[in-house]
């Protein structure tokens, strides 16, 4: 299924799975928005582009480990940000769809 906006992705998070055809980094996302750290930093940590390490540093910045995260910003070339993890979650997915 694809999905061409936000509001899908949030819909999205009603099913069990992500959709097998979305790519890696879409499919992190949706595990961390469904609340499965876990399995959204696996994906992340195999994803060698600056996307896997935006994806990752979000994730290091969600759990609260500002060290780690301020390095993953650096690769992928961000600075950290000053914005909600929310309104990250939301611009990560948006410049992946």
């Amino acid at each position: 299924m694809k999905i061409n906006s936000y509001q899908e992705f949030q819909q999205s998070l009603q099913n069990n799975m992500p959709d097998e055809d979305w790519s890696d980094g879409l499919k992190a996302l949706w595990f961390d928005a469904k609340g499965d750290w876990g399995s959204s930093h696996n994906i992340a940590q195999e994803m060698h582009s600056n996307l896997g390490s935006l994806i990752h540093a979000y994730l290091h910045r969600k759990e609260g480990d500002e060290f780690n995260a301020g390095y993953w910003y650096r690769k992928a070339q961000r600075s950290y940000p000053k914005i909600s993890l929310e309104a990250e979650l939301e611009e990560i997915v948006i410049s992946i769809l």
